[in-house]
């Protein structure tokens, strides 16, 4: 594949990072962190008004007409700054709607999350029953949650009647949702698909954790260079060099299986080992990125009073979401026996 970005693509990845470098500093962050729905509306606000929200949805919705790989360029921008704002979970699931919605649904949706009005999100970490959905994300600022039933996708009222919602903390610091369906209403998608869903989560994952990685790295570069033992800074000794070098590694790994991932899927080709070849990536080489980091900080790693503690909370969320690594080596196992056999 060309990993080249035309110009529009170039033009939405500057515009994501303008909206994102601006807004979303280390002081707004611990601030939105301390408020109860910990959900920054005023940066919403302004990537509706950027139309970044409706860039995947249909123009005749208010959308921009693009597609995955202009999201993961929006998604890696976001990760770099660990911006606590649903645009993976609401985007994702806009899409479903897009893809498989009624006219009707389609309607009233599609233009509310394009303006920023609506926030979706979908609940697809695995469980045994059906009637509990764990660990849904954003679901206490949601309108609608997007729920698997039968390998489809169904919309849901999580303030409707027949749910019972239990709040939870995530280890990034954002709230999810445990919620408990009654004989709950809900609307199905026609022939929608809830593994189409949960590949294109899985990409904007990987997407967003190259984002965390590569801002992590970059902060950890500066400090070593700048912070001095011996008389010498710590970057020129060699088990930092090496450390960082491994992270850097990782991180260009993650960048290039996702990329494989997004493209395949937004061309329309088979991309089940891609997918799971790039979540793998993210889960493992994220969570050693922002471990190493992290430890490059020494004490300074720990202090929750500064910033890079903050990007190894979101690495190892981003890691276990939706599976860690060694579930997602297996089904990535499980791929490959089957397209070979």
């Amino acid at each position: 594949m060309d990993f080249t970005f035309d110009d529009g693509q170039a033009a939405v990845r500057e515009l994501a990072e303008q909206i994102f470098q601006g807004r979303a500093t280390v002081e707004r962050v611990k601030a939105v962190e301390a408020g109860e729905d910990r959900f920054d509306r005023e940066l919403w606000v302004d990537l509706a008004k950027a139309e970044l929200l409706g860039l995947c949805l249909p123009e005749a919705y208010g959308g921009s007409g693009l597609g995955l790989v202009e999201l993961c360029l929006v998604l890696e921008q976001q990760g770099r700054v660990v911006a606590p704002v649903p645009v993976l979970a609401t985007v994702t699931a806009a899409m479903a709607v897009a893809e498989f919605g009624t006219d009707d649904q389609q309607a009233e949706w599609l233009p509310r999350v394009a303006r920023g009005d609506a926030v979706l999100t979908s609940a697809l970490e695995p469980t045994a029953d059906p009637s509990r959905l764990i660990s849904v994300p954003w679901a206490h600022v949601a309108d609608r949650v997007l729920v698997p039933v039968g390998g489809e996708l169904h919309l849901l009222d999580p303030n409707g009647p027949g749910v019972r919602s239990e709040r939870a903390i995530a280890t990034d610091r954002s709230v999810v949702s445990h919620l408990t369906i009654d004989g709950a209403p809900t609307e199905r998608l026609p022939g929608s698909s809830v593994q189409w869903l949960r590949d294109r989560m899985l990409v904007g994952q990987a997407a967003t954790q190259v984002g965390v990685a590569e801002a992590a790295l970059e902060m950890t570069a500066t400090y070593t260079s700048n912070r001095r033992q011996f008389e010498k800074p710590l970057s020129t000794f060699q088990g930092v060099a090496l450390k960082a070098g491994d992270a850097y590694i990782a991180t260009e790994a993650m960048r290039v299986t996702m990329w494989q991932a997004a493209w395949r899927l937004a061309s329309g080709l088979d991309a089940a080992d891609a997918v799971l070849v790039a979540k793998w990536w993210a889960a493992d080489g994220g969570q050693r990125v922002v471990h190493i980091t992290q430890h490059l900080h020494g004490g300074m790693g720990a202090d929750i009073d500064y910033p890079v503690h903050r990007y190894f909370l979101w690495g190892k969320q981003l890691s276990d979401s939706l599976g860690g690594a060694s579930p997602t080596l297996a089904r990535l196992g499980r791929v490959i026996a089957g397209a070979t056999a």
